[in-house]
């Protein structure tokens, strides 16, 4: 059985970019067939009731719908639509989902929220596209090796498995930081302690740019606020940087590759073949 997974992108988190690429990294896994829907930056209702209707001609086995805020008036029109879908779909969000998962249960909606995954510094006298890419590529550096992405990978592989026996069981997971470095698995409990480390950090910065773009009037007295907030973010980057330079420097880098049947191989020591 192939599982059909429509992937609806709105906004950006730093999860958006890979959560596609994810499940299929070598671009040759057997028993899924993804399709990626979007509304490129903008996240309002009319783009969302543009975009969501078009899974339906992909006919997928289930759904997932990956943006800031699930709350926001954009996602929330979202999630309304796929409550009324019969296809089974999982919300994807940021911290502030966190407010609405009992909203989600109602919807009959999975969700994974990740609590690190921060709100960018998005004002226009300090962002722009280069700062932007940085700032992504920092907070997918930390999400990616403190753990919390592959965690997110494995939560979806679950639900595919499921699929392929007819018995969905939609996750309800936030990933905080113990449970983004228990999915890291690390060897030495240094890298572990400055996965965490990283990952708290992350979270940080959220409240920062939420304190800069929100709460304070004023060029002079924000931008302090939301530089300091991205110079947070790259260096959560380096911190997560160090835990998996202590992984290789004791050969137990965790690898987790789709086989060519679908399934997860594992490796630790670099010179060896997954099982």
């Amino acid at each position: 059985m192939v599982v059909k997974i429509a992937i609806i992108k709105s906004g950006n988190i730093g999860t958006s970019p890979v959560i596609d690429l994810l499940l299929d990294e070598r671009a040759d896994r057997p028993n899924i067939d993804v399709r990626t829907f979007g509304s490129g930056a903008k996240m309002n209702p009319e783009q969302v009731e543009d975009v969501v209707p078009k899974i339906d001609a992909f006919e997928p086995d289930f759904a997932i719908f990956i943006s800031p805020n699930p709350g926001a008036p954009g996602p929330a029109k979202a999630r309304e639509m796929l409550s009324e879908k019969d296809i089974p779909a999982i919300i994807i969000g940021d911290a502030p989902g966190k407010a609405k998962k009992d909203e989600m249960d109602e919807q009959g909606l999975g969700y994974i929220i990740v609590m690190s995954d921060p709100m960018i510094g998005a004002k226009r006298e300090w962002l722009d596209p280069t700062e932007m890419a940085i700032f992504n590529a920092d907070i997918l550096k930390v999400l990616a090796e403190t753990g919390a992405l592959r965690l997110v990978q494995k939560t979806i592989d679950t639900v595919i498995e499921q699929a392929e026996a007819n018995e969905i069981e939609l996750p309800k997971l936030i990933i905080t930081a113990e449970k983004a470095a228990e999915a890291g698995e690390f060897a030495n409990p240094y890298a572990k302690a400055k996965a965490i480390a990283a990952y708290e950090m992350a979270g940080a910065v959220a409240n920062l740019d939420m304190k800069g773009c929100f709460m304070t009037k004023g060029f002079e007295n924000f931008i302090p606020l939301v530089a300091a907030a991205h110079e947070i973010a790259a260096c959560a980057a380096k911190l997560a940087q160090e835990a998996r330079e202590i992984e290789k420097s004791n050969d137990t880098v965790l690898r987790t590759p789709h086989m060519k049947e679908g399934n997860l191989g594992c490796k630790t020591d670099l010179m060896s073949k997954p099982e």
